[in-house]
């Protein structure tokens, strides 16, 4: 819905969908998508390899989707960035730094715990 605007929220379906377009959005334009899913598809690899228990599984699957989002609102911080300031300036590249280094952290971390659960899988 747009600010202002007198129309109703889309519905439930047509939300959905624009979801699911703006996920195919990002996966066509982001190269840091690609490499995102990537890792999650090597993960689930392993992951499969290694014969997870159930909560392994569900640690692995919660972090790569919590490193897929944050990608995905790192993209959206930058494409707003963009559109409000197409010029460059301090602040804009300031903001699109630090979402980036969000990113950069979580996945750090994601990275500690992925190690942990396939060590493990491996040791046990």
């Amino acid at each position: 819905m747009i600010p202002g605007s007198k129309s109703d929220h889309p519905s439930f379906r047509k939300s959905f969908l624009f979801a699911v377009q703006g996920f195919r959005t990002a996966v066509a334009t982001e190269r840091n998508i690609k490499v995102m899913l990537a890792a999650g598809a090597c993960a689930v690899v392993a992951g499969l390899a290694l014969g997870l228990d159930l909560l392994s599984w569900a640690i692995i699957l919660l972090c790569c989707g919590v490193v897929i989002m944050a990608e995905l609102f790192n993209t959206a911080v930058e494409t707003v960035v963009d559109l409000v300031s197409p010029e460059f300036h301090p602040l804009a590249g300031r903001a699109k730094d630090i979402a980036a280094a969000a990113v950069w952290v979580l996945s750090a971390l994601v990275a500690v715990v992925g190690i942990l659960v396939f060590a493990n899988a491996i040791l046990n």
